[in-house]
């Protein structure tokens, strides 16, 4: 195995074959089809489709907001009897990718698309941030209930400066704190990541050595660490691995019940991920026309440090006008009643200008024809 071998658990196996919304993927970027509907492998099966045939969309990419996506998707496909969705978890990369190859019908990721990666679209590519999420530092040293993160201790930590728990740099922030005389087993992502890409990018905001290198990336050339493969991997490693360290949307983190450290912001304050912390951090991000903005280091006491959103990538214009209404409709659904499920799978829902200025830009989206 290299350097960049993944590290499969049970958990992540069997997280990467819930990740499907479809037991069978139809093919991608296929036209809409006649026929009966076809069971989910996380729904029960949908009701007949009416006369115009069953619409098939085939989507692929992020893993950061994956949970929110196939909750939204199988409440959509079940109220919709002629939509079947499919989404891929496969990382960010690879769903640009799959996105710039017209291998699928809309793409997800957490590091949006480069000018130069959307000038590879033809008809152009339109963006929308779907949802919002924290990126933690979730950990697992028996014993240790809570743990405080300078920024120096956690820059150091993915460097490889930081390399035992009870490192002065760990310690002087968590007095009282019985930390190990143990190895810290740093685990980041094997596969190209938005999540990588966003959390990088706070990592080399603050801090000028980082920025140096390994720096900003979605797959970084890290000079310590246990590989693993999507955001399921690294949460899987850090729970059955003690000692353990890593970078996961906070959702998965949740799920699994594994501690979390509270993290030093930029007013010196150290903030753990909620709803709350996460909405203080968005708050002084303001969106462009291009729909991307990050907040890498934001301002306010009581701010997360390190807060993300997540984009969906449409085409600017769809052949199969079908397909183009039933994606159209679906991304209205999950800017809409969509929204109000992200909060208890551990995201953070759109701030309303967000949400209006989404529905603003998929009025952009039209079939071929138009």
């Amino acid at each position: 195995m290299t350097a960049r071998s993944i590290l499969t658990t049970p958990l992540a196996l069997a997280a990467l074959v819930l990740w499907s919304c479809s037991e069978k993927a139809p093919a991608p970027g296929g036209q809409s089809g006649e026929g009966a509907g076809v069971p989910t492998a996380n729904a029960p099966a949908a009701p007949s489709p009416p006369s115009g045939g069953l619409v098939r969309i085939q989507g692929a990419g992020a893993s950061f907001p994956a949970p929110l996506y196939l909750k939204w998707f199988k409440a959509y496909s079940g109220s919709h009897g002629n939509v079947q969705v499919d989404y891929q978890s496969v990382g960010s990369g690879s769903g640009v990718k799959s996105f710039i190859d017209r291998t699928v019908d809309f793409g997800a990721s957490d590091a949006a698309m480069s000018p130069e990666e959307m000038k590879r679209v033809e008809g152009g590519v339109q963006l929308l941030p779907m949802t919002a999420g924290s990126i933690v530092l979730a950990y697992n040293v028996p014993g240790v209930k809570e743990l405080k993160l300078s920024r120096d201790a956690y820059v150091g930590i993915f460097l490889g400066k930081v390399n035992r728990w009870n490192d002065p740099q760990i310690a002087k922030a968590n007095p009282g704190v019985k930390l190990p005389d143990a190895a810290i087993n740093v685990v980041v992502r094997a596969d190209s990541s938005g999540t990588t890409f966003a959390f990088t990018k706070h990592l080399s905001t603050v801090s000028d050595a980082f920025a140096k290198g390994p720096g900003t990336d979605k797959m970084p050339a890290w000079t310590v660490g246990t590989r693993s493969k999507g955001n399921e991997g690294v949460t899987a490693s850090v729970k059955t691995i003690p000692g353990s360290i890593g970078y996961v949307e906070y959702g998965y983190a949740k799920s699994q019940n594994l501690s979390t450290a509270l993290l030093e912001n930029r007013s010196g304050a150290f903030v753990g991920a909620t709803t709350a912390s996460g909405q203080a951090a968005l708050a002084s991000t303001q969106l462009p026309e291009s729909m991307i903005a990050w907040a890498s280091d934001p301002d306010g006491k009581d701010a997360y440090p390190v807060v993300t959103y997540t984009w969906v990538m449409l085409y600017k214009r769809y052949p199969d006008r079908k397909k183009f209404e039933a994606i159209q409709d679906l991304f209205n659904y999950a800017l809409t009643e969509g929204q109000k499920q992200a909060e208890a799978l551990g995201y953070i829902p759109l701030p309303p200008n967000v949400v209006e200025r989404d529905k603003a830009a998929l009025q952009s989206v039209k079939p071929a024809e138009t």
